[in-house]
C-alpha cells in the first residue's frame, strides 16, 4: 500500500475530472429542462447540484487529505463490518423486489436521474479510499463498472416503455410500438447508422486501450498460483456457486438446467400477449423469472466475485484491505443438518442396521 499522501496525489486528477464531468452533465440537464420550461424547479435543483460538483472538483484537485471529499471513516468501517455474503444476497434481493413493486415511481425521468447522480456521487466519494480505488480502478474491473450502469440504463428504458404500454392497454389504447410503426430503410439509413456506431466504438476502444492498459498475464505456472485465482468475469457466477454447492451440482447440473431451460422456454410459453412490445402486466411471471435469474443469480454474483472476493476467496468489505492472511471460519452447513438438527432438534435419520 502507498501512503495516503502519495495515493491522493495519484488520484486527485482523476477525481477532479470526474466531478467536473458530473457538473457538466447536470448543467446540460438543467439547461434542457429550463429551455423546455416544463420543470423549472428541477432545472434549479440540477443547476445547484452542478455548482456543488464544481466545488468538489476543486477540493479534489487540492490532493489534501483534509480537503478531498470522502466518506467518513466511521461510515466505511460500518459498511465493512456489516458486509457479508448473506447480507449482500438479502440486500440485492430486497433491492430487486423494491424496484419491481415501485417501478412506476422509479421509471420517472427525474427520479431515475436523481438515483443516477446519487450513485455517481457515492462512487466518487468512495474512490477517495485507497482500498476501494485499488479494486475499482483496476483496468480489468473498469468494464464491470460500466456493465452495471449500462444494464441499469437499458433496464430502465425497457421498464419505462413497459409501464407506459401497460397503462395504455388498461385504457384500451394501442401500445406505443404499434403507434410508432414507421418503417426505416436498410439502405442507406440503417447501414449509415451502423457505420457511424462502428467508427465510434472503434475509437472508444482505441482510447480505452491507450489509457487503461490490461496486458495479458504471464504464462500459467504450477509453481506460482495467483491469489485470488479468479475465472473470467462471465464465469464468476459459477465460481461463486462453487463456494456453497457440490462442484458437480454448481458446475454441471445448474448450468445445464439454465441452458436447456432457456432452449425449452419458447416451446413451453403459450402466452401470446406481450409479443413484439414491452409489457410487464401481461407477462408478469415470465418477466420476474427472467429478471430474477439474470440479475440476482448472475449479475450480482459477477459483482460479488469481482469486487468483494479477495485472496483465498475470502469475502472483503468494499473498503477493506485485501490481505492474504485473513482467516475465516468455514461455517457451511448441509441442508439436512440444518433441517433436522437445527430446526427440528432431531438427529439425522439413519438407515436401519439390518437394511
Amino acid at each position: 500500500m502507498h501512503s495516503s499522501g502519495f495515493f491522493l496525489n495519484d488520484v486527485a486528477g482523476f477525481l477532479g475530472g470526474y466531478y467536473t464531468f458530473l457538473a457538466i452533465m447536470n448543467a446540460i440537464a438543467a439547461f434542457l429542462l429550463w429551455r423546455k420550461k416544463d420543470a423549472p424547479g428541477w432545472a434549479l435543483v440540477w443547476s445547484v447540484f452542478a455548482g456543488v460538483m464544481m466545488i468538489l472538483a476543486s477540493l479534489a484537485l487540492s490532493a489534501s487529505k483534509s480537503m478531498v471529499p470522502a466518506l467518513p471513516e466511521a461510515v466505511r468501517g460500518l459498511v465493512n463490518s456489516l458486509s457479508g455474503p448473506v447480507l449482500y444476497t438479502l440486500g440485492t434481493t430486497a433491492l430487486f423486489t423494491g424496484l419491481f413493486v415501485f417501478r412506476k415511481f422509479f421509471v420517472q425521468p427525474m427520479v431515475a436521474w436523481s438515483v443516477l447522480n446519487f450513485t455517481l456521487l457515492l462512487l466518487g466519494l468512495s474512490m477517495a479510499d485507497e482500498n476501494f480505488a485499488a479494486i475499482v480502478m483496476k483496468p480489468d474491473n473498469v468494464p464491470i463498472v460500466g456493465l452495471v450502469y449500462l444494464l441499469a440504463f437499458f433496464t430502465w428504458v425497457a421498464t419505462k416503455q413497459a409501464v407506459v404500454n401497460d397503462e395504455r392497454i388498461k385504457q384500451g389504447l394501442p401500445v406505443v410500438e404499434k403507434v410508432n410503426d414507421e418503417k426505416v430503410l436498410v439502405w442507406p439509413d440503417l447501414v449509415y447508422t451502423e457505420l457511424i456506431c462502428m467508427v465510434g466504438v472503434s475509437a472508444l476502444l482505441l482510447v480505452w486501450a491507450l489509457f487503461l492498459p490490461a496486458p495479458l498475464e504471464e504464462p500459467a505456472s504450477s509453481v506460482k498460483t495467483p491469489n485470488p485465482s479468479k475465472a473470467p468475469w462471465y464465469f464468476l457466477g459459477l465460481q461463486e456457486m462453487l463456494v456453497y454447492f457440490d462442484p458437480w451440482y454448481a458446475g454441471v447440473v445448474l448450468p445445464s438446467l439454465v441452458v436447456f431451460g432457456l432452449m425449452a422456454m419458447p416451446y413451453l410459453d403459450f402466452n401470446k400477449k406481450g409479443n413484439g412490445y414491452y409489457s410487464i402486466e401481461e407477462r408478469k411471471f415470465s418477466y420476474l423469472v427472467y429478471q430474477f435469474g439474470f440479475f440476482e443469480l448472475w449479475i450480482t454474483l459477477i459483482i460479488l466475485g469481482t469486487f468483494l472476493r479477495g485472496p483465498n476467496w475470502n469475502f472483503f468489505g468494499p473498503f477493506e484491505y485485501w490481505t492474504p492472511y485473513k482467516v475465516e471460519v468455514l461455517n457451511n452447513v448441509d441442508l439436512p443438518q440444518m433441517f433436522w438438527v437445527q430446526w427440528l432438534n432431531q438427529p439425522l435419520p439413519r438407515a436401519p442396521q439390518d437394511a
